[in-house]
């Protein structure tokens, strides 16, 4: 580890955690500064920050720019609620501070979207308040210990609102839930819609699983669904995320201003599977002209069911995720990939980090981005 006045020294790793990608380092120095930190969760969207790192190999690199959105979720990473902003961020920038204008850290600069593989934008840092909890759960115990739910959700927009008979959008929609799991057990069922968790309303799909990982397993929580026309309580005993089943959890080391790279979470890519289909369609495109695209198993946090399908998703969600298979005709499976979500089973270990690989999963078909580790 090299420290701003020159010295360096060989770190001890006490602990990492791959799910919120965070790590604690030691090392045996004194006269060491200290910064302050802040609360992510107190930032506004459009405060001014500031980042600092090492692009390209440029040590103290300092750069600004705005808060442009909070709390957003990632393929791959949904128990991190990020925090989005166009400061410039580029490969060498990862492990850097992110300051407010009161000079406290709030977050970690982590990752960019990127066509080029350079910045275009759209920069995210994993909020201090949770790499601070990593850190003194690592400090502690040696690990991290995430909650788990046991259950896939996607978006509720207004056509699957108005079906539900809910007064507007909101909450996360129940897709499938894992036989035997902490929500099987608490009564969840496919087709609900969980609006409020520990008493704290869920707007958005993405809000749910870092509130689920925030969590301490064996804790009791309220959980507050609608279903059937009505709001109805339950009561659920969290159990503990397998680290072991992350998806995308094992990513090549870098060296100093170079990219890290990592395929959006696909499912399984053998013949016949999404994204060997996506390819042959993309195939297709080319010979008749058209621009390609590539079918990439992102959840719904990122892409939802086109709207002509959103009814029929929303009738079908308890149906299918009660059999926890894919429909059985293939004609009707390669009909749902045309229109832009497809069922998926059976393909444990490669999906997202959120969600058993049981029951159905909808995926669109997005344009091509890469996800760079900075």
């Amino acid at each position: 580890m090299k420290l701003i006045d020159q010295r360096e020294f060989k770190a001890k790793v006490l602990g990492s955690d791959k799910a919120t990608d965070v790590a604690v380092l030691k090392i045996d120095a004194t006269g060491l500064p200290a910064v302050r930190t802040g609360s992510a969760t107190k930032t506004r969207v459009g405060e001014w920050v500031v980042a600092i790192g090492a692009p390209y190999g440029l040590e103290h690199t300092v750069t600004s720019g705005i808060v442009s959105a909070k709390s957003r979720s990632l393929p791959g990473d949904a128990v991190v609620p990020f925090i989005q902003t166009d400061a410039a961020v580029n490969p060498g920038n990862s492990g850097g501070p992110l300051f407010n204008l009161d000079g406290e850290v709030i977050g970690i600069n982590s990752q960019i979207f990127s066509r080029s593989g350079g910045f275009q934008g759209l920069a995210f840092a994993i909020p201090i308040d949770v790499a601070l909890d990593a850190k003194d759960q690592i400090v502690k115990h040696g690990k991290v210990s995430h909650g788990k739910l046991g259950v896939t959700v996607q978006e509720v927009n207004q056509a699957l609102a108005e079906s539900f008979g809910m007064k507007q959008p909101g909450g996360a929609l129940v897709g499938s839930v894992q036989r035997n799991g902490p929500g099987a057990k608490a009564g969840l069922e496919p087709g609900d819609v969980i609006v409020k968790f520990n008493d704290q309303a869920i707007k958005r799909s993405g809000d749910l699983p870092p509130m689920v990982s925030s969590v301490k397993p064996g804790s009791t929580v309220k959980l507050e669904v609608w279903r059937d026309g009505k709001p109805v309580e339950l009561s659920a005993t969290i159990g503990e995320r397998e680290t072991g089943k992350v998806a995308n959890a094992d990513r090549p080391d870098a060296g100093q201003g170079q990219a890290r790279r990592r395929r959006a979470p696909a499912v399984c890519r053998g013949e016949g599977s999404l994204e060997a289909r996506g390819r042959a369609r993309r195939r297709g495109r080319r010979r008749r002209g058209g621009e390609g695209r590539r079918a990439a198993g992102r959840r719904d946090r990122v892409g939802e069911p086109h709207a002509d399908h959103q009814h029929r998703a929303a009738e079908g969600h308890r149906r299918q995720g009660r059999q926890g298979d894919r429909p059985a005709d293939p004609a009707r499976r390669r009909a749902h990939l045309r229109t832009g979500s497809a069922w998926v089973s059976g393909c444990s270990g490669t999906l997202p980090r959120d969600g058993p690989s049981a029951g159905p999963v909808f995926f669109r078909v997005i344009d091509e981005v890469t996800l760079v580790t900075s």
